[in-house]
C-alpha cells in the first residue's frame, strides 16, 4: 500500500529513539508533502513527494492523503477492559452527591466488579472485551496493555488473564497482559492482608508464570489499599517469576508508590495525580515512565497530574486511558490527547509523543510501534483534511480520524 501527498507524516523519529524525556517531548518530527510505503504489514519506506520512485506511483493500492496527516497509532499502556458489567448506577450516585465511601458501603466499587466477574463465564468476558477493543481500534489505538484485577480470587484472576490471552490471539496488534490481583483486598481478607498476599505469591503467581499469562505485575500502592511494604513484597515475588513491575501510584495521596516502583525498576508508575518534589526528583533520575491518566481525573473530578513538573524534571511521560468500568469508562485516546493539552498544559507535540512513542515504551514495544520508522509495524491512522496537527487535540470530542490501518491493511472493524 502506498500513501501519497501526505500533508504531514507525523512522528518520524529515528528508529533507535525508543523513549523521550523532558524537553525532548516537544520535538515531534513531521515530514511535509510526504509518501509512505507499507509492505508485508511493516513500514517499508517513506520520503518527500519529490523523492518518490516513479515505479511506486503506479501501484494499484494507493491512497491520496492530500490535506491529511498520517500518524502512528495510539499506544494505550493502561487499561482494564476485561470486566463483566458497567457501573453506570454508581455514576448516577456520584451525581447525586454520594462519596466513594458511600458507594462502597452500598456494595459498589472494585468489589462490585469482582462479584459480577465471578459470575461471568470466560466466553462472556471475552465477547464484551472484544467489542470494547474493536471500538478502541476504530478510534486509532494500535497497541494496548490490559490488566486483570477484578477477580480477586485465584480462579477469577486466572479467568481474566486467559481472556486477555484469547484477545492476543484474536487481534493482530501488540497486546501486553498485566496481573493486578493486588487491586483491592477481598472481603474475606479485609482483616488478613498477609493472607491475601500469600495467596497471590504462593498460589496465583506460579500458575500465571507456568501458563505465560502475564508480562507484568501491578499493585495499587495507596493508603487503604496496598502499603509500600506490601507492594515491595509482591514485586519481589513477581520478579522471581519473570514478571516486571508496573504500579498504580499516587492516585489519592503521595504514597511512596513511585519510589518503590523505581526501586524495583518498574517499567512505569501510573496515575501520579499527587506528586511532590521527592517524586519529581525520583523520576528525573530513573528509566521508569510516568504514565498519566487525565480522563480518570476528568471523570472523578480529582486533581490532574503535574505533567509540566514532570517534564521540567526531565522525566519520560506517557498518557493512557485507564479504560475501566468505575473511574474511566472510555477508551478514546483522542480525548486523552485533548485532555493532555487542555488540563495537563502539554503542547500538542508533547501529548502526541506521550500517546505514541512513550506509550509504546511504557509497554516495552517502542522497537515495533509508536513512531514512523522503517521496519516498524504499519499501525497508523490517516486524519480527515485538517488545517494543522494542533487541530487534533483542539477539536476535542469530535473524531478527526478518517482511516485506520493496522498491519498494513485498512481496518473496518
Amino acid at each position: 500500500m502506498l500513501i501519497t501527498n501526505i500533508k504531514g507524516l507525523v512522528g518520524v523519529h529515528p528508529k533507535e529513539k525508543l523513549v523521550l524525556r523532558g524537553s525532548e517531548m516537544a520535538n515531534l518530527p513531521v515530514l511535509e508533502n510526504a509518501w509512505l510505503l507499507l509492505e508485508d504489514g511493516l513500514i517499508k519506506d517513506f520520503g518527500t513527494m519529490d523523492t518518490a520512485p516513479s515505479s511506486l506511483l503506479h501501484l494499484s493500492s494507493t491512497i491520496d492523503a492530500s490535506g491529511r496527516f498520517v500518524c502512528p497509532s495510539w499506544c494505550d499502556s493502561h487499561t482494564h477492559i476485561v470486566f463483566a458489567a458497567p457501573r453506570e448506577e454508581e455514576f448516577v450516585m456520584k451525581i447525586a452527591g454520594k462519596t466513594y465511601e458511600d458507594i462502597a458501603a452500598a456494595g459498589g466499587g472494585i468489589l462490585n466488579s469482582a462479584r459480577k466477574l465471578e459470575l461471568a463465564t470466560e466466553d462472556e468476558l471475552f465477547e464484551s472485551a472484544r467489542l470494547r477493543l474493536k471500538d478502541m481500534l476504530k478510534q486509532g489505538t494500535g497497541a494496548v496493555e490490559i490488566k486483570s484485577g477484578y477477580g480477586l480470587t485465584v480462579e477469577s484472576e486466572l479467568k481474566m488473564l486467559r481472556v486477555i490471552k484469547r484477545l492476543k490471539t484474536a487481534f493482530n496488534i501488540p497486546i501486553k497482559a498485566t496481573l493486578l490481583a493486588a487491586h483491592a483486598y477481598p472481603t474475606a481478607y479485609k482483616n488478613d492482608h498477609q493472607g491475601y498476599i500469600n495467596l497471590i505469591i504462593d498460589e496465583l503467581l506460579p500458575i500465571v508464570a507456568q501458563e505465560h499469562l502475564a508480562d507484568y505485575m501491578d499493585a495499587f500502592c495507596e493508603k487503604g489499599f496496598f502499603s509500600v511494604e506490601e507492594t515491595d513484597q509482591l514485586l519481589t515475588a513477581a520478579a522471581k517469576h519473570g514478571l516486571k513491575p508496573k504500579i498504580h501510584a499516587n492516585q489519592l495521596s503521595v504514597s511512596g508508590g513511585v519510589q518503590i516502583g523505581v526501586k524495583h525498576h518498574a517499567v512505569s508508575v501510573d496515575h501520579l495525580e499527587e506528586t511532590d518534589e521527592a517524586v519529581l526528583n525520583t523520576l528525573a533520575n530513573a528509566d521508569t515512565i510516568a504514565t498519566l491518566l487525565p480522563s480518570c481525573s476528568f471523570y472523578l473530578n480529582i486533581p490532574f497530574a503535574n505533567a509540566r513538573g514532570l517534564l521540567n524534571a526531565n522525566a519520560p511521560v506517557a498518557l493512557a486511558t485507564d479504560y475501566n468500568p468505575g473511574s474511566t469508562p472510555s477508551g478514546n485516546m483522542n480525548f486523552v490527547v485533548s485532555l493532555g493539552c487542555i488540563k495537563l498544559k502539554m503542547l500538542p507535540e508533547e501529548a502526541i509523543n506521550a500517546t505514541t512513542l512513550n506509550g509504546a515504551a511504557a509497554m516495552e514495544l517502542s522497537n515495533e510501534v509508536g513512531s514512523i520508522a522503517i521496519g516498524k509495524k504499519a499501525n497508523i491512522f490517516i486524519t480527515r483534511a485538517i488545517p494543522s496537527l494542533a487541530f487534533l487535540p483542539y477539536s476535542f470530542g469530535q473524531s478527526q480520524i478518517e482511516t485506520v490501518i493496522l498491519n498494513g491493511e485498512i481496518y473496518n472493524g
